[in-house]
């Protein structure tokens, strides 16, 4: 069903950055399509991540790096030793603890001025509209079908952004679900797959590069629409603007098997 929301526009971004932070986003800063003003936005932002694993992972270090303002965690699994093939968030030492409380001392030794929150809870019916609500953008890192169905209609309810990704062996999917009179996870998969046909990672594997590639498409178009604010910040015809908008009608898939990829072009049900 196509999703019907107001275009986003965030939370108020902070006035300013301090001497530091303007040293250590010089990068971020001397870009024009980015600048002062992008940089304070992403300061402002506030994003949750629903899962510190595989996709998790990777996309929590690079929002806290980018100095995503408030970042959620959503976790109820603990550290095993199977995850560090590709768990690149984790390390030895942590095997054992809750991933949320291991995700935590990580991002925060990346970059203290992030907050860090952290749901060491299941995401379920009960409690998906509280955790959601005060976040802009969802990042759906989960890797089962009910959980990712909960977030889609979830985000629908709310009228969030969802980040999706999910891999399996060396292949990925990967696109922004519930953007304004976007397509959403049902357009994709009406009904979920009858139980055991689709093998879980622990039953087929994944080639452990794959969650640092696939799910990063849809994670610069959810930050390039949030710097957007919906046509604002980036004119129409900017190429980033452009890319936001197209992620969030099509799906990518690509394979690290061969390099390739293809697009899966989503129609609103």
């Amino acid at each position: 069903m196509p999703t019907k929301t107001k275009p986003l526009t965030g939370h108020e971004p902070a006035a300013s950055l301090s001497n530091e932070e303007i040293l250590r986003y010089s990068r971020h800063l001397i870009m024009p399509e980015v600048g002062l003003q992008g940089q304070l936005k992403l300061k402002a932002a506030k994003v949750l991540l629903i899962g510190t694993g595989g996709l998790g992972a990777p996309l929590g270090l690079y929002l806290t790096a980018a100095r995503v303002g408030n970042i959620g965690l959503v976790d109820f699994d603990v550290v095993d030793f199977t995850n560090l093939q590709r768990q690149i968030t984790f390390g030895t030492s942590d095997v054992g603890k809750p991933k949320t409380e291991a995700a935590r001392a990580r991002l925060s030794n990346l970059n203290p001025d992030v907050r860090i929150t952290t749901f060491e809870t299941k995401l379920t019916s009960e409690n998906a509209l509280d955790l959601f609500k005060d976040y802009d953008i969802i990042v759906d890192g989960t890797d089962n079908f009910p959980t990712r169905y909960l977030v889609n209609d979830a985000c629908l309810l709310l009228g969030k952004p969802n980040v999706y990704g999910s891999i399996f062996r060396f292949e990925g999917q990967v696109t922004v679900f519930g953007m304004p009179d976007g397509p959403c996870y049902r357009c994709l998969y009406p009904e979920p797959p009858p139980p055991g046909l689709v093998p879980s990672c622990a039953e087929g594997g994944v080639l452990g590069v794959l969650p640092g590639i696939a799910p990063l498409p849809a994670l610069l178009s959810a930050m390039l629409w949030r710097l957007s604010d919906i046509e604002v910040f980036f004119p129409p015809t900017c190429s980033c603007f452009s890319f936001a908008r197209s992620l969030s009608w099509n799906c990518l898939v690509p394979s690290s098997l061969d390099l390739s990829g293809r697009n899966l072009w989503l129609q609103p049900k």
